[in-house]
């Protein structure tokens, strides 16, 4: 079994290394068939000469900005059996890609695999809030996907799909651009097999955007546009702040 790791990439010049850094480092460690694949989405500073600094990186320029278009684009450009979709501005944490591998070689059935983030520049009792926040999620992905069978649970940024899944529901939705499109997936993807999330398979990430837009406001989006792409198949929110050149904290 071969998997993708696509990362798309917006002005990222900050991050994109360190998680390219994290990825290779996990590589290092483990034989398995791997390949990374860096969306340059429009970036207009020096995203690509950071990637190019990388070896044995796929890189693929996507004019067209939007999230789900560029990841939709790293998915037509990669060719393993399981893709996952991971940000550029987070790190891989150890173990995480043999996680992977084991949760879809030991299930057939298994179609997308997620677990939740972990926000290193938050506070502890930050981070336990937020994840009382996936716990109460955890509930609603057990109703939706097991009982009323009308979606499931999946983390932007923290998800893997099998692609003959992918292939099956046409892929991205790519007139989606930001919110509510890993919903979007779980919610079509569910439909052909198993969506499972998993606690352990934790992914480190950028706190900026609660920096930026606050931890209520922010939280308070995702969760609205979750519901309303499960109900209505689309997403409340069509218009997102761009955070990237906001300050670092």
């Amino acid at each position: 079994m071969k998997l993708s790791i696509v990362i798309p990439a917006y002005n990222e010049e900050k991050y994109i290394g360190k998680c390219l850094e994290s990825v290779f480092a996990e590589l290092k460690k483990i034989k398995r068939d791997v390949e990374v694949v860096v969306v340059d989405n429009a970036s207009t500073d020096k995203t690509s000469e950071v990637v190019k600094s990388f070896v044995d990186v796929k890189l693929v320029y996507e004019s067209k900005k939007g999230l789900s278009q560029a990841r939709n684009s790293g998915y037509l450009a990669s060719t393993g059996e399981i893709i996952a979709n991971v940000d550029s501005d987070s790190e891989i944490p150890e173990g995480w890609i043999e996680k992977v591998f084991v949760e879809f070689e030991k299930n057939p059935n298994l179609v997308a695999l997620s677990g939740p983030y972990l926000y290193p520049e938050m506070p502890k009792l930050t981070n336990f809030f937020i994840h009382v926040y996936y716990a109460i999620g955890f509930v609603g992905h057990i109703i939706n996907h097991h009982f009323f069978k009308i979606g499931a649970m999946l983390q932007g940024g923290n998800f893997i799909l099998r692609r003959s899944a992918l292939q099956k529901i046409n892929g991205y939705d790519t007139s989606i651009d930001f919110y509510g499109e890993d919903t979007d997936i779980a919610r079509r993807i569910s439909k052909v097999g198993l969506v499972k999330f998993m606690f352990s398979l934790k992914m480190h990430t950028s706190s900026r955007r609660f920096q930026d837009e606050g931890i209520i406001m922010t939280g308070f989006r995702y969760v609205i546009n979750h519901f309303w792409v499960i109900i209505f198949k689309k997403p409340f929110t069509k218009k997102f702040k761009d955070i990237r050149f906001a300050k670092k904290v």
